[in-house]
């Protein structure tokens, strides 16, 4: 059973890790596919192809989610090839890790414009839309360091725990309309990114996880299509943590 036959979902920073896990998934359960990339041309033309071959359509957007026109200009560009937008994704996010003594002014701006300030453009751009269909999901990737903190990440903890009480308050504002917003805690995700870290480091993080190991990009994938299918039309304002029982 298909659980997203012939839906339209917009997925930003999608290229590679979780955001591709996701259209992936996406792809296989009969989703049409808009996702943006910032800069990984060749990925995403590769992404295009590979989803295609799914027998959906998918197209990459080359485009800035922090940037407020940008966000706006995309969506419209989707929703004049696809015809409309049902679900979006809001996965776009950066790290610049420093403790707070050492991090510049402009590392902490950077990280709060990609990874919170995105959420709002979007959100904003698809909002219309959404309205005049009186339905929608709206799914923004939060992180457990935006649930309990995390040394060293001021800046990237500060975005996330402010994209969960963004999405707590859309869902307030919009669920009367049969929009529903609800947030993704990921704890710690195995992607290109953490194939970089020494061993023993990764292996002492899986070993502090009550599952004893790291998440995939298809474990995080899995709680999107849930809550972005009919199966969660009861759920709104919540923060899934896909953690291993991290935060237990």
């Amino acid at each position: 059973m298909k659980l997203l036959e012939g839906k339209v979902a917009i997925i930003t920073g999608a290229s590679r890790g979780i955001g591709k896990g996701i259209a992936e998934v996406f792809a296989k359960h009969g989703a049409n596919v808009a996702f943006t990339y910032s800069s990984s041309v060749e990925s995403a033309l590769a992404l295009e192809g590979e989803l295609t071959a799914m027998g959906i359509k998918a197209k990459g957007y080359q485009s800035n989610a922090a940037d407020f026109n940008e966000a706006q200009t995309m969506v419209d560009a989707v929703i004049a090839e696809f015809g409309t937008v049902d679900i979006l994704i809001n996965n776009a996010g950066i790290t610049k890790d420093n403790l707070l003594m050492r991090m510049s002014e402009e590392d902490f701006d950077k990280v709060i414009d990609v990874n919170l300030k995105s959420v709002f453009n979007m959100t904003k751009a698809i909002q219309r839309t959404f309205l005049k269909k009186r339905a929608g999901s709206i799914i923004n990737m939060s992180s457990v360091v935006g649930v309990k903190g995390n040394a060293g990440q001021t800046n990237y903890a500060a975005s996330k725990a402010g994209v969960i009480g963004f999405t707590k308050s859309v869902a307030l504002e919009l669920g009367s309309r049969n929009i529903r917003c609800n947030a993704i805690a990921p704890g710690f995700i195995e992607t290109e990114m953490t194939a970089k870290l020494n061993d023993d480091v990764v292996q002492g993080w899986r070993d502090g996880i009550p599952l004893k190991r790291g998440g995939t990009t298809e474990d995080v994938a899995n709680a999107c299509l849930f809550l972005a299918s009919d199966m969660s039309a009861y759920i709104t304002g919540q923060v899934l943590n896909v953690d291993g029982g991290m935060l237990t």
